[in-house]
């Protein structure tokens, strides 16, 4: 670093005394443009059901939807990401419902297109735990995760979900070649267009649980995810997993969770001129949400949060903060 001078000439509390001078000089700053907003998909008509372990995050049956989109077109959130709650009668080992195209996610994304057109990106995620009887990923034989095996199923539901009309194709399974074979796949199907945010960098972490009681699969997991998601102690690894996934046709990558790893953030967009996506994940907002209503921290702590993940370098958030923080 360059320093410029010495005090007293240089007085750098200069800057920060009026309002007017201190928005001059800001370095970073947060708008709706930056988020992406998760929904949860549930069963049945007429239905919002609140999530216990997520405050004011609800899950929302297709037809429910418009008032979800409705609010985000009107704050200029450019995507949402869907995430489905499973019936568990339609569960298997397989994830067999990830390839139903009357499933959920499938649904949701021909209402959401046939309402809305092109006004609203939609984000899809790859991965077989919300469709599965054990709550994993992939494919569970003998208490192992079949990476191969598992390749199948994934680069099928992308496609699925890409002629359905999805967007962003998101696999985060964390399964090794499952990228190649997806980008592959959309354009030998005339789907070239279909844009694909890896996560990249995904954490075996203990800030998912309320994730997963979203979408029904914290009780059925067995065992952990260890052998596919990284271990949190590393982070040569995360850049290792980042230029993996760029070669084999990455449009965009994630870090999760996001808080925690905000030195991972800035040490791929120093390493990879490529758009980075930070992911503050359940935990990180169920959190926050709960100290705030136990009035142990302060609302404006949520954007301190999010200001954060911009600060380190990330271009965008999904965070379910996004429809309800007030931004001026």
């Amino acid at each position: 670093m360059i320093i410029t001078g010495n005090y007293p000439k240089l007085r750098l509390r200069r800057s920060r005394k009026y309002n007017w001078s201190r928005r001059l000089v800001q370095e970073n700053n947060l708008s709706y443009n930056d988020f992406i907003l998760p929904i949860f998909l549930t069963e049945g008509k007429r239905k919002k059901i609140p999530i216990k372990t997520m405050p004011n995050v609800y899950r929302y049956s297709i037809d429910k939807l418009s008032s979800v989109i409705d609010k985000a077109l009107k704050l200029g959130i450019p995507m949402v990401a869907l995430f489905p709650n499973t019936n568990p009668k339609k569960k298997d080992n397989y994830g067999s419902e990830a390839l139903n195209e009357n499933n959920l996610v499938c649904k949701a994304i021909k209402f959401i297109k046939k309402n809305y057109k092109n006004e609203i990106g939609i984000m899809c995620d790859v991965a077989l735990d919300p469709y599965t009887s054990h709550g994993h990923d992939g494919i569970l034989k003998k208490k192992e995760i079949l990476n191969d095996e598992t390749l199948d199923i994934l680069t099928k539901q992308s496609i699925l979900q890409a002629k359905m009309g999805c967007d962003v194709i998101a696999p985060s399974d964390m399964m090794d070649g499952r990228v190649s074979l997806i980008r592959n796949a959309l354009d030998q199907n005339n789907l070239k267009d279909v844009q694909i945010l890896s996560y990249a960098v995904k954490y075996a972490s203990s800030f998912y649980g309320p994730f997963r009681n979203a979408v029904g699969s914290k009780n059925l997991l067995k065992g952990d995810k260890k052998t596919y998601q990284m271990d949190f102690k590393n982070n040569n690894e995360a850049l290792r997993e980042v230029s993996t996934d760029i070669k084999e046709g990455a449009d965009m990558i994630i870090v999760k969770p996001g808080m925690p790893y905000l030195d991972i953030i800035r040490e791929v967009k120093n390493n990879f001129k490529i758009p980075v996506i930070a992911y503050q994940v359940s935990g990180e907002y169920s959190l926050l949400t709960n100290a705030i209503k136990n009035k142990i921290i302060d609302k404006k702590s949520i954007y301190e949060s999010l200001i954060s993940f911009k600060r380190a370098g990330a271009n965008a958030i999904i965070t379910y903060f996004a429809d309800q923080i007030k931004l001026s």
